[in-house]
This record gives structure tokens, C-alpha cells and sequence, in this order.
């Protein structure tokens, strides 16, 4: 058993003997490493923040706070990336520091891959300027830009002209007109930036999309500044 699993079970088998508590060496037997690795790892839990509590003495132990914590939500792997993804969302914000460490506990409890997915998706979504109106269609574009798959979509631009495009995702934009689908348009042979309010329908291909060399940062920044009307 991993560290991060270790702990995620700590938590657990302390809430489950709530409000009874269990000793170190107990703990210790049960996930077969030493006390003193029982003790680092109680000390990592409070220090982010779970309510484990030490109760001195020969017959003391440890034990959990179950009114100030919440059970385990079974959460797919999409709902589990939205958890996160907004979580981080609110960076700067008075519940900052409190959403990034229940935004790192999401993540310790998620499969690896879907761990891997929610790390690419944060790296590729941006917001500029005020919050915008949410987009009304497309939610599933999280976990494409994520998994870089090409996708072939309907777009209506901003004369109405409609048009299939295969394009590779590269991140989501949240600008002032609304949220776009930053990706390299195969039509246009550049990056693009698609108003997901005027995205119709959406094939999502087996093709991984290939590296592009492309600054993010710069093209986001262009796109937020400029947005595409074509």
C-alpha cells in the first residue's frame, strides 16, 4: 500500500470507531509499518486540515471528529474532475487555501489515470477578466481536453456560416463573451479559439491529437484579447 492510500484508509478506519479511538501500535499492525510512520502520517493529516485527535495515556490513542468531516462520495471520473478543477478555480478568493487542500484530497482518492487527466485538464484551462455566463451545452469537452482527443465539430461563426472542423483541444478559455474550446483547427492550419455557445454537434474520435508547438499561455492570452471572429 502507497502513502496516499495509507492515508485515505487511516481516515477511514478512524471514522469508522468513532468516537472510540485506536493506539499508534494498533495502526501500525494493521497497515504493517512502523508506529513512528503511523505518528508521521496522523501529524500530515492534521496538519491538512482532519480532525484527528491524540487522547493521552497507557490506553489512549486516535481518533476522528466524524461531525466535521464527510464520508466517501463516489464520484466518477468526470464529476471528480469538475470537483477539482472548480476547486482550483477560486484561487485568491477568501476560501482559497480551504478549497486547494479539499481540491488535493479529491485527488489522493482518485485512480491514477483519472489523477493524471485532472493534472493535464488544470494545466489547460484559464480564466480572464470577470465571470462569464456559464456555457449551456458541452460539458463533455472537460474530460476530451484531458484526454487530447480530436474531435470533429459543427461551428457557427459569427456570420452565421456554419462549418465541420477536425480540431485537437488544446484547453478552455473562460473569457468575457463566455467559454471557448481552445484547439488547433486542421481547417485553418492555427489555433483557434470556438465559443462553445455556437459548437453544434461533437464527435469525439479514437485519435490522440499530436504534440503541437504551441505557447499556450500566448495563444489564450491572444484569444481572450482578440476573440476569434471567423
Amino acid at each position: 500500500m502507497n502513502r496516499t492510500d495509507r492515508l485515505y484508509a487511516l481516515v477511514e478506519e478512524l471514522r469508522r470507531v468513532s468516537p472510540r479511538t485506536r493506539s499508534a501500535a494498533w495502526l501500525a499492525r494493521q497497515f504493517e509499518v512502523s508506529v513512528r510512520t503511523i505518528e508521521r502520517d496522523l501529524d500530515a493529516l492534521r496538519a491538512s486540515g482532519v480532525p484527528v485527535w491524540a487522547e493521552p495515556g497507557r490506553t489512549g490513542g486516535y481518533g476522528l471528529d466524524r461531525d466535521r468531516t464527510l464520508p466517501p462520495l463516489a464520484l466518477t471520473a468526470e464529476e471528480a474532475l469538475a470537483v477539482t478543477v472548480a476547486l482550483r478555480s477560486i484561487d485568491g478568493s477568501p476560501f482559497g487555501e480551504a478549497a486547494a487542500r479539499a481540491a488535493r484530497k479529491v485527488v489522493a482518492g482518485l485512480p491514477s489515470d483519472v489523477r493524471d487527466a485532472e493534472e493535464r485538464l488544470t494545466a489547460r484551462l484559464r480564466q480572464v477578466g470577470p465571470p462569464s455566463r456559464p456555457a449551456a451545452r458541452h460539458s463533455e469537452l472537460v474530460t476530451v481536453v484531458a484526454r487530447r482527443r480530436v474531435l470533429l465539430i459543427r461551428y457557427v461563426d459569427a456570420r452565421g456560416a456554419s462549418t465541420e472542423r477536425h480540431v485537437e483541444p488544446l484547453g478552455l478559455l473562460q473569457g468575457p463573451a463566455g467559454w471557448y474550446l481552445v484547439a488547433w483547427c486542421r481547417l485553418r492550419q492555427a489555433v483557434r479559439g470556438f465559443l462553445l455557445d455556437r459548437v453544434g454537434d461533437v464527435s469525439v474520435s479514437d485519435e490522440t491529437a499530436p504534440a503541437r508547438d504551441v505557447e499556450l499561455d500566448a495563444e489564450l492570452a491572444r484569444i481572450a484579447a482578440r476573440p476569434i471572429r471567423e
